[in-house]
């Protein structure tokens, strides 16, 4: 066995357990009330084979005679983060689709997920019975937000402590593996959000045995994890293999990295890429690893790398929803002031070559220079959308952009985003604009719970002091549910009017744009003078895309556009540009 592995390994006779515990001076295994003490190494690890040990067994570790906590490597949590760890048989799931290898990353189109408001229900189980309506809309690709075990029976899944462990709160590891055979049947990818920047406020007590696991650096939610040291670097390479693995993801996206302190390296980055692309090269998989990076870092993509060996195919682009949201809303507060007062420059950017900030100053980050050149990467190294769980839910009111712009202003969004040659991603609901709000919520009791309540009310000062009592309570069980989506709303004129028109694009884009994808380049784009969006890229064999359309809620004279190619949406051209209109072309004159 490794040095390096993390949580119990079942054997013929029994089970071996172990745990990284450089602090203590002694460390037990508790099972049915016996303790069993392990024997420590010259790094710190304690380890244990006890005999008789069976799946199913539930166990907790005892540090010194006296702290009881669960295995930092528990694949399960039945009784919440504090609770005993069950020891879990990965290998007695039946898999169905076994010959299942995945897709190319060209085929992805994305829709983010939070299992617990995904149904009423909430659970893994009820997923599966939407998994048809997923595929007959368009969508490839169905992403988690995070499932590593996290305080309460309500989260964002942000503030996970164990990060091997599915929670509990939407069903047990098999209900997991279910629903991921389900999507596979159906030719779904699944994703699964990871955080490997933080450690969730509660539940976490490697800090009490093993205080090298962290560093000096603070992140944005609490202190930073120490991946100078491999035993730590292992945790954290080895959850993103145990995902892939042991519930056969397609995929991981990997949260806000520019959050790991890694004092001018990123070597737990790389390292996962090349253990991700080791076992895609074992398996024959297809796997694609996915970035949020607010530092635009353009040298750690390569989505043609196959298999993945230290790249990551691609990143969240949040430029391109920062763009956007200020285009159709006109706020221009925060991070949006970036890109205020002209944001259809930024758009034209994003389009023309990836990142809108490649090198340029950023006002709100107090003249610190952002991002990297990313026009000669693929445009398939850029994820792009106009709404995602973060740019609702860190909203006050935890509202859509439904709420707040024009619908013939998403409507133009959604239709240059959804034929784009790069990765579209939707958030749940987003097909047939939905209503319902998704606040921040969680489930912290007691003292945390107050200083989350505080810490929002301190944030966002200005929305309770306008909107009082209507700013959802983050601790509050009617916040969480009020973010359940509403399936119903899909039949409501606007919910039909809108799935017709993202599944009418989504058809379009299997038809027209993905197949030819691969070795697509970005071209150029840009807004003139007349406010008219132009852009033009060059797919596969040479086949140009262009794309006319007016960002303005007021007509445009057009002028005599060039309007080479055969239409695949919007028509032709005539002598004036409506408001919000779309125009795709593809090919030369026929």
């Amino acid at each position: 066995m490794s040095a390096t592995t993390y949580g119990p390994r079942l054997t013929a006779n029994g089970a071996t357990f172990r745990l990284w515990a450089p602090a203590a001076k002694s460390v037990d295994v508790l099972i049915d009330g016996v303790a069993h003490p392990l024997t420590r190494d010259d790094d710190g690890w304690y380890s244990a084979a006890i005999a008789g040990v069976k799946a199913g067994a539930l166990y907790r570790f005892k540090i010194d005679g006296d702290t009881e906590v669960p295995d930092p490597g528990s694949r399960f949590q039945p009784q919440d983060v504090a609770g005993p760890s069950e020891i879990i048989d990965h290998t007695a799931y039946k898999w169905r689709m076994t010959d299942w290898r995945g897709r190319p990353w060209h085929e992805t189109v994305l829709i983010e997920t939070h299992v617990g408001t995904f149904t009423d229900e909430g659970t893994y189980a009820a997923m599966i019975e939407r998994l048809d309506d997923l595929v007959a809309t368009g969508f490839t690709a169905l992403e988690l937000m995070p499932l590593a075990d996290f305080p309460g029976r309500r989260n964002w899944g942000y503030d996970g402590v164990l990060w091997y462990a599915p929670d509990s709160a939407y069903g047990r590891p098999d209900d997991l593996k279910a629903l991921i055979d389900a999507a596979h049947e159906r030719g779904l990818m699944v994703f699964l959000d990871v955080v490997y920047n933080h450690f969730g406020p509660d539940g976490n007590y490697l800090g009490l045995y093993a205080p090298p696991f962290f560093s000096d650096d603070q992140t944005p939610w609490g202190v930073a994890i120490n991946y100078m040291l491999p035993q730590v670097r292992a945790y954290a390479v080895e959850n993103a293999v145990a995902w892939l693995r042991d519930y056969r993801f397609d995929g991981l996206r990997l949260d806000a990295v520019h959050a790991i302190a890694s004092h001018g390296e990123v070597p737990m980055l790389h390292e996962l890429s090349n253990a991700v692309g080791r076992l895609a090269a074992e398996t024959g998989r297809l796997i694609h690893l996915v970035l949020e990076n607010d530092d635009n870092q353009a040298s750690l993509l390569d989505p043609t790398q196959e298999p993945l060996a230290g790249q990551y195919r691609a990143q969240w682009n949040d430029d391109y929803h920062h763009a956007w949201h200020v285009l159709l809303t006109t706020e221009d507060k925060g991070y949006y002031s970036d890109y205020a007062p002209n944001p259809e420059q930024h758009i034209a950017r994003a389009l023309a070559s990836g990142f809108a900030y490649q090198g340029e100053a950023s006002a709100h980050r107090r003249g610190l220079v952002r991002g990297e050149p990313s026009g000669e990467l693929p445009p398939l190294a850029f994820v792009n959308f106009i709404q995602n769980h973060d740019q609702i839910g860190n909203r006050a009111l935890g509202d859509r952009i439904d709420a707040v712009a024009p619908a013939e202003g998403i409507a133009a969004a959604l239709a240059i985003t959804l034929l784009a040659p790069t990765i579209p991603m939707l958030f749940q609901g987003e097909d047939f604009a939905a209503t319902t709000p998704f606040p921040f919520f969680c489930d912290f009791q007691g003292d945390l719970a107050d200083a989350i309540r505080n810490g929002r009310r301190k944030e966002f000062a200005a929305a309770y002091a306008k909107f009082g009592d209507e700013v959802p309570d983050p601790l509050s069980e009617a916040t969480f549910k009020s973010s359940t989506l509403n399936w119903r709303e899909r039949d409501s004129v606007s919910g039909r009017k809108r799935h017709a028109m993202v599944k009418e694009l989504l058809a379009i884009r299997a038809r027209e744009i993905s197949p030819r994808l691969e070795g697509a380049v970005f071209g150029q784009a840009a807004v003139g003078a007349d406010g008219i969006l132009t852009a033009q890229w060059t797919l596969s064999g040479g086949v140009p895309l262009r794309l006319v359309a007016n960002l303005s809620d007021k007509a445009i004279p057009s002028g005599g556009l060039n309007q080479d190619g055969r239409a695949i949406w919007g028509g032709a051209i005539g002598a004036t540009l409506m408001p919000w209109a779309v125009h795709w072309r593809v090919g030369n004159v026929i």
